[in-house]
């Protein structure tokens, strides 16, 4: 910490005590500057990594991280502008730097050259010639461009004959006789669903250049996108229930009732494949179903056709799929999730110090370790590499698991939780006979991220309808983005090849894994 200096003004000239004076301020301020930059600095570390961060969620972590970096930027814009009027350059050379980042060479350029005012040499010697220059780049971003697109489709007649007229026919549109190319299509539902910005905040956004759509307008292009993009949404559900190995998991997607002036809770279900943790060929998708409620017959319904290891985590509901009597296929084998367990423990720790959860943690740590190390391999040396260092862990774990049970009372917060271990721990051992089955479902519940998200700022669906909508949608998107397609490209490319008569023949083309963007 800075402290500033004290200094006896009487022994200082009078012609020069102003001058003292002014630096006297200007380090009391860079003082206090510099205090309150450590501040945030110390409350941005404790944000990330203090023990207080592990009880916020994602989002409430990120958004502590925003506000925290903007005031620390702000900070450190008011100590350059002090510090350079002190004199001292480095510190505002060096704070400028970090900002700079790498501009994609894709991006267009547009170049300004900046003359000098005369290129006549000081001397008289005549005009001075280039030796060389310097280039500097600045990231310049243009608010959304609104365009309209004239379609003119001349007549021709001829002048000898009255045989007919010719005119090019009009080129297809998704939206025939609407407003909206497919591009303005794709914006809206990108927009909404991936940007997590409800209709009425678009038509807000889009009135403030100039344009007026009710957000009735914009819905009612999402509903009819929801409509033509419904066999690709299906086609994707396919391909994913043909799978060996799936992850599930499900949250809540409030929906307004009308009928009693609120909401009542519905539910979208993720079904996911995600197999590159162990080079698997086939590539990521997720697809999201509604559902009125969180009944287990509801993803025994999504999941008809359906044969290998689910991951979930340990909501009862599935346990039906497990029995011989399971509609829409045979009975499934269950991976359960170590992260919830986890969780369990921690809960405990976090509201009382509990040694046996520290204990419970500090073992299934060590599981954690193992799949760090092994992460990337081919499911064989996995399932190797498991079988001679993880399961005698997991053997040992089990063990002491029971003898904890034997000594704390079910009934308390701890036994519960261990209870709840105890209770799904064949489906903790799959991933021990099986390279391919991860060990916990955080692969899912990372894809469920974005559908809370929207909930957030939407608040809720404005119908059951809406919710079917929401889901198809996002099953799209999402799946652009664990693809590395960019979301936008794919569905301006994916509606107009459907209102251009795409064969259904040839649905696997528009998937979001086999889109290729135009040069």
């Amino acid at each position: 910490m800075i402290e500033t200096p004290v200094i006896d003004l009487s022994t200082i000239p009078a012609a020069q005590r102003a001058v003292v004076l002014a630096l006297m301020e200007k380090v009391a301020a860079l003082t206090e500057i510099t205090q309150r930059q450590e501040h945030l600095i110390s409350e941005l570390n404790h944000a990330l990594h203090g023990k207080r961060s592990e009880k916020l969620t994602e989002d409430e972590r990120q958004l502590a991280f925003e506000d925290l970096s903007i005031a620390l930027a702000e900070v450190e814009v008011q100590k350059d502008r002090l510090t350079a009027q002190t004199g001292d350059k480095t510190t505002t050379k060096s704070a400028s730097k970090r900002t700079i980042g790498n501009l994609p060479a894709a991006l267009p350029r547009i170049e300004e050259v900046i003359e000098p005012d005369s290129l006549s040499c000081p001397c008289g010697c005549g005009v001075m010639h280039k030796i060389g220059e310097d280039r500097s780049e600045r990231l310049d971003i243009v608010p959304t461009q609104l365009r309209v697109i004239v379609t003119v489709r001349p007549k021709y007649a001829c002048r000898s004959c009255t045989d007919g007229v010719t005119q090019a026919p009009a080129r297809p549109h998704l939206i025939m006789g609407g407003l909206p190319t497919e591009a303005s299509i794709a914006y809206v539902l990108v927009s909404k669903y991936a940007d997590h910005l409800p209709l009425y905040r678009q038509s807000q956004i889009l009135a403030r250049a100039g344009l007026d759509l009710h957000r009735a307008v914009l819905a009612d292009w999402v509903g009819k996108a929801a409509f033509h993009l419904k066999p690709v949404v299906d086609r994707l559900a396919e391909h994913l229930k043909r799978s060996d190995k799936l992850f599930m998991d499900e949250t809540t997607a409030p929906v307004l009732d009308p009928g009693r002036g609120t909401t009542k809770i519905g539910y979208l279900w993720a079904l996911a494949r995600d197999d590159r943790p162990w080079g698997g060929e086939d590539p990521p998708g997720v697809v999201y179903f509604d559902a009125p409620g969180r009944a287990g017959e509801n993803a025994e319904t999504f999941l008809t056709g359906f044969d290998g290891t689910l991951q979930i985590d340990g909501y009862t509901g599935y346990n039906r799929l497990t029995k011989p009597s399971r509609k829409g296929g045979a009975p499934i084998r269950v991976a359960h999730c170590w992260a919830h367990a986890r969780r369990k423990l921690k809960e405990v720790f976090d509201r009382d110090g509990s040694e046996i959860a520290a204990e419970g943690l500090r073992r299934i740590a060590e599981f954690y370790a193992i799949e760090a190390d092994i992460r990337g391999i081919s499911p064989g040396q996995r399932l190797s590499a498991r079988q001679t260092r993880t399961a005698p862990l997991v053997a040992a774990f089990g063990e002491w698991l029971q003898a904890q049970r034997r000594k704390i009372s079910a009934k308390s917060r701890l036994g519960e939780k261990l209870t709840y271990i105890h209770n799904h721990w064949d489906g903790l051992q799959t991933f021990l006979a099986d390279g391919r089955v991860e060990i916990d479902n955080n692969r899912v519940e990372n894809l469920i991220r974005p559908i809370t998200l929207n909930r957030k700022n939407a608040l809720f669906a404005g119908h059951d309808e809406g919710g079917i909508a929401w889901g198809r949608i996002a099953s799209l998107i999402e799946t652009c983005k664990i693809n590395g397609v960019e979301p936008f490209a794919y569905l301006k490319a994916t509606l107009t090849a459907i209102a251009n008569g795409h064969p259904q023949s040839d649905i696997d083309d528009l998937l979001p894994w086999n889109f290729k963007p135009s040069s």
